[in-house]
């Protein structure tokens, strides 16, 4: 029997149903399509993941076929060209990839096997319900409720390959252009990543021994890596959430990982659950408020205050330094994203669709359903939201998170010889302060583009515009 696999989201061999249900049948054809709406970081990303890809695929002397082209045409085709009797994919939750994957099964109905299967998340959106039947719109009570019902089954072994004895040709991944040229702004995000599923596997490897043991209280310090930094690895399906899920329980239960953080952890894996979970029940949120109040805010264009914040040039450190991590490395700290996007949204009250889209072309870990539900989240119109009166002051915040200025020193290297006093701060420096320490404001650091506490009432009084 021939079976034809469709790759997107799960570049990976290990625990992936589809590839394991294809194999079981017989011979196998993988096919991945050329996707038209990656960002620039992402497509270097896939461009490594699927070189990767390919060389584990060729050590099973199977051959990863590569098309340009409208997914369900390209796949009709080959399928006729391997003489498939069945077509299998694993689901990719977003709305594109819901209608993707019923059209082609309503399109080879009658003439060939279709399957689509489970391997991206912990349990299906559609098997996580309130006592009324209607979707939960607040993270807790969802978690809970996942974490009651979860029962992830054995995790799947590479499988034996058996590949087609057809041959098909394949396009070359070389020819699809994915990695910058003109200029090559790469070299920083190389520098810091192994795509690729064995990369995966071993930054799970190496957090659960040892990062994970400071990741509660220390998950919030962006100068140091208490962060798992699977993120890219699993908006690519690199590593499955499954196999993450029960590597942590297993460390959990034989007390490598302490309860707290192994607890703590597994909560944000949720937090990723959640947003595709949103994405499913309300498609509409990537273009639109979750909270329709949010339709009629008075969002402001500015594409001064918008470029400034896209090149770190504010004047708020803690901000410029985490956009700056973000253009040098394709990743920003966690705590660091929440305290930019807060900026742009509340202090520029720029619309988070701005936002949206420049990490969504700058991130390595760029995802349709985190980058949606975490932009709408900080911009206070999601789904279990922040609330938008809560405005996050960037002095304040730096110095909280960044308590010694590493972070802020490393990314903005202008104020490496500032006191901790006036890091967060530099405009509040005397003269003298400020040239002992080699700075000029407003020729070599900018002064702030927004004052915070003029900005910070200007946000609360568009607030209260919109909650009548």
């Amino acid at each position: 029997m021939q079976t034809l696999v469709w790759l997107r989201e799960d570049l990976r061999l290990r625990d992936n149903p589809a590839l394991h249900y294809g194999a079981a049948r017989g011979e196998i054809t993988p096919v991945f399509i050329y996707p038209e709406s990656l960002g620039g970081a992402s497509y270097w990303w896939l461009h490594h993941s699927l070189k990767s890809l390919e060389m584990a695929f060729a050590e099973k002397e199977v051959r990863l076929i590569l098309r340009t082209g409208e997914p369900e045409a390209v796949l009709l085709e080959l399928a006729d060209q391997v003489e498939a009797d069945a077509l299998v994919w694993n689901r990719v939750y977003s709305p594109k990839g819901i209608e993707q994957g019923a059209a082609l099964k309503e399109s080879c109905a009658g003439s060939i096997e279709t399957r689509s299967f489970n391997g991206q998340l912990l349990i299906e959106p559609t098997e996580v319900l309130t006592k009324q039947s209607t979707p939960f719109k607040v993270f807790t009570p969802f978690w809970r409720n996942c974490v009651a019902n979860l029962q992830p089954k054995e995790m799947l072994d590479i499988p034996n390959f058996t590949p087609t004895s057809h041959s098909i040709e394949s396009e070359n991944l070389d020819t699809w252009g994915l990695l910058p040229t003109t200029p090559d702004w790469s070299a920083g995000i190389a520098e810091r990543w192994q795509p690729g599923e064995e990369g995966a596997q071993q930054r799970l490897a190496v957090f659960l021994e040892t990062v994970i043991s400071k990741y509660a209280d220390g998950r919030d310090v962006p100068s140091e890596e208490n962060t798992s930094m699977l993120s890219p690895h699993l908006a690519f399906g690199e590593i499955s959430s499954k196999q993450i899920w029960v590597d942590t329980q297993e460390a959990m239960a034989s007390r490598q990982v302490s309860s707290d953080n192994g607890k703590k952890f597994l909560s944000e894996i949720g937090w990723r659950e959640f947003s595709r979970y949103l994405l499913v029940h309300f498609p509409h949120i990537t273009k639109e408020p979750f909270n329709t109040k949010f339709e009629n805010f008075p969002w402001h264009s500015d594409s001064t205050l918008l470029a400034a914040w896209q090149k770190g040039q504010t004047g708020y450190p803690i901000v410029d330094a985490g956009m700056r991590e973000l253009w040098a490395t394709g990743y920003m700290h966690n705590r660091v994203r929440m305290i930019t996007a807060s900026f742009l949204c509340k202090h520029c009250l720029t619309h988070w669709h701005e936002g949206m889209e420049w990490f969504w072309d700058t991130l390595v870990d760029a995802d349709i359903a985190n980058n949606t539900a975490s932009w709408q989240w900080v911009a206070g119109s999601g789904a279990d939201a922040s609330p938008y009166f809560r405005i996050f002051n960037p002095i304040l915040q730096g110095e909280k998170f960044d308590k010694h200025g590493e972070y802020i020193k490393r990314w903005v290297p202008e104020l490496a010889h500032l006191g901790s006093k006036y890091l967060n701060k530099p405009w509040e420096a005397d003269e003298e302060t400020l040239k002992s320490a080699g700075i000029t404001l407003g020729v070599n650091y900018p002064m702030p583009i927004v004052e915070h506490k003029q900005a910070r009432q200007l946000a609360l009084d568009a607030y209260a515009s919109i909650k009548g």
